[in-house]
């Protein structure tokens, strides 16, 4: 390996379970600490101020034992490894009852936080004076300077346009706040008093959590609870690396996929992964995850700076199957034996390269996931597309006087089809949701024309890709810049085993009039004025199997639904329907000789993406 790769996995506690804890009280104290990390969320839910965390829920929790390894989290396949960055700095011999961490320095996390808006708080956990665990609460905030307002912007081309950076700092030192640091980056907010409202949720979430965790250690007590979440730990590994086995043989596997641009006249710009299983030294198996081979980072914000704990994680969320018998930790990560990423690519870019868009390359990064364990031999779901993001920017007059305005919107995509199931409509990012019509309509100067399902955005196949969501806007504003974000456009969600790929998002400017046009789909700057309309179409995901095998009373409930239109039905699934009804004998005949179909669609159907 050369000296530009890097090779790592998460480190593993130094003590193995030792039976302490017997079986009833195992679950007793798993149910436990995951009811603490979900009244976290909710609290934080229920007291932010900004809605890309309110209403977004773009926010999670997490509990860690004693030496830092996550022991309870979301069900999120992005989390790496979120305490080094803080013991580093602060050795956790230091810690005292009533600390608190806060960072969201990418580069020094080695993107355990990935872009700057994520803020991440760390608070150990005493009982009886002996250091316990660890708890977490992490969110997005709406605007730390940078470049533009929402602070992510395609027009970046350096990670400080992108807002302040705050490395590993002591927020709390046993109870006494560090308000000369809150007031430096509550400074650097356009909108300071959400910044100073979501921090307030933030650390009321982490207290809540070290109180809870501390009445469990003192119920239960401190060894018997840190045999539990070791044998917690090694469950999930060995389920995981038993699953691991299952799929992949011996060997290497590879898969290749694409992003479409940076946003600066760039790309496309693929991830290349391999996955090899090899007989160790001991006759054990080893496990060794590869991107190495990726392409160099992008000069634009769509850089993934991928935590060596991130493949193993979706991996292991993808074996757990969101079993809620099981709990999401470290077992993911740990199953793993080595992680290579090479310094300088797309996933594991130099410092100060940009990230703020590095949601794009995250979705991809996801989907080739899925597509290196169906090159396996695995049934992972087709290729999803990413949830497109718009930064509205601009003001408005309310009470005679013009007040500025900041309406960052994610929008839902379509999910890709699984072996036994349609793929998902119109979902933004796992527990995230969509913003209502009447939140928008109530809290920014907006009226939502249109909001629905994009039809035939779904591949087609015998288990049809999710569809895509529509959106049209009406711009009350006295005036509107807009950054917009959409990915999948020339590289669209590739279907499987013989669906096609997902449609591509796209967006208008006044449509329909003689003055529409179209928008870049990573752009930023497009001028609105006051009742222009704003249209968007967000994309859909892989389809899988042959679409001529999907029953044709379905494809009958989707033209009905809206998904698909009659004449994608007759040309895609080789299905009749007139008038809403199902012609048969046609039907029959257009199905009579099935088109030839290969492995994967994008676009045509192919073999082997590359």
């Amino acid at each position: 390996m050369t000296d530009s790769a890097l090779a790592s996995r998460p480190a593993p506690r130094p003590d193995a379970p030792r039976g302490l804890c017997d079986p009833v009280t195992l679950e007793i104290i798993r149910g436990a600490v995951m009811a603490t990390q979900k009244e976290m969320e909710a609290l934080i839910e229920r007291t932010a101020i900004s809605a890309f965390i309110r209403e977004k829920k773009d926010f999670y929790t997490a509990l860690f034992d004693e030496h830092g390894v996550m022991a309870v989290g979301s069900m999120v396949p992005i989390f790496g490894d979120l305490t080094s960055p803080v013991f580093r700095h602060f050795p956790r011999e230091s810690m005292k009852p009533g600390d608190m961490y806060w960072y969201n320095d990418c580069y020094e996390s080695q993107g355990a936080v990935s872009h700057s808006n994520d803020q991440v708080l760390l608070a150990p956990v005493f009982q009886a004076g002996r250091l316990c665990a660890f708890v977490m609460s992490w969110a997005h905030f709406a605007d730390i300077g940078g470049l533009h307002p929402g602070s992510i912007s395609p027009e970046t081309t350096s990670i400080w346009q992108e807002g302040i950076i705050v490395p590993p700092t002591k927020l709390i030192d046993a109870g006494v706040t560090n308000e000369a640091a809150l007031a430096i980056f509550h400074r650097n907010s356009r909108f300071p008093a959400q910044s100073i409202g979501d921090m307030s949720a933030l650390m009321a979430s982490v207290e809540l959590g070290a109180t809870r965790v501390s009445e469990i250690v003192a119920l239960h007590g401190a060894e018997v609870v840190s045999d539990a979440l070791a044998q917690l730990l090694e469950r999930n590994r060995t389920l995981v690396r038993g699953k691991l086995a299952e799929t992949f043989a011996y060997g290497t596997h590879r898969f290749t996929d694409a992003i479409d641009s940076d946003g600066h006249g760039n790309g496309p710009f693929r991830m290349r992964f391999a996955m090899t299983r090899e007989k160790g030294e001991g006759g054990e198996d080893r496990f060794i995850f590869d991107a190495t081979e990726s392409d160099d980072q992008a000069p634009g914000p769509v850089n993934l700076l991928m935590n060596p704990g991130v493949p193993g994680m979706a991996l292991g969320l993808y074996y757990l199957g969101g079993d809620p018998a099981q709990v999401c930790n470290a077992g993911g990560p740990l199953s793993l034996d080595e992680v290579r990423l090479r310094e300088g690519s797309l996933v594991q870019p130099k410092f100060p390269a940009p990230l703020g868009m590095r949601g794009l390359t995250m979705m991809r990064m996801l989907a080739c996931l899925n597509g290196l364990l169906n090159v396996a031999g695995g049934a992972a779901p087709a290729a999803h597309s990413a949830y497109v993001v718009t930064l509205m920017r601009g003001t408005w007059t309310r009470d005679g006087a013009p007040e500025p305005f900041l309406l960052a919107d994610g929008i839902g995509v379509g999910y890709g089809a699984r072996s036994f199931a349609d793929g998902i409509d119109a979902v933004y990012f796992v527990a995230q949701e969509n913003y209502p019509v009447e939140f928008l309509e109530m809290s920014y100067p907006m009226r939502l024309r249109e909001y629905g399902v994009v039809a035939d955005s779904g591949g087609a196949g015998r288990w049809r890709g999710g569809c895509g969501i529509v959106r049209e806007y009406e711009v009350l504003a006295d005036e509107m810049l807009l950054g917009l974000r959409i990915d999948g456009v020339t590289n669209p969600p590739w279907g499987i085993n013989g669906g096609m790929s997902g449609g591509p998002g796209r967006a208008f400017r006044n449509p329909g009039t003689p003055g529409e046009t179209e928008i870049a789909p990573l752009s930023e700057g497009t001028r609105f004025k006051k009742g222009d309309v704003l249209r968007i179409e967000t994309g859909g995901g892989g389809g899988y199997g042959p679409p001529y095998e999907r029953p044709a009373e379905d494809v009958l409930e989707d033209v009905l639904g809206g998904f698909v239109t009659e004449a994608a039905a007759r040309a895609l699934y080789g299905v009749a329907i007139t008038g809403g009804a199902l012609d048969a004998a046609e039907t029959r005949a257009l199905r009579a000789v099935p088109p030839e179909v290969k492995t994967f669609h994008r676009g045509e159907y192919l073999d082997v993406l590359s």
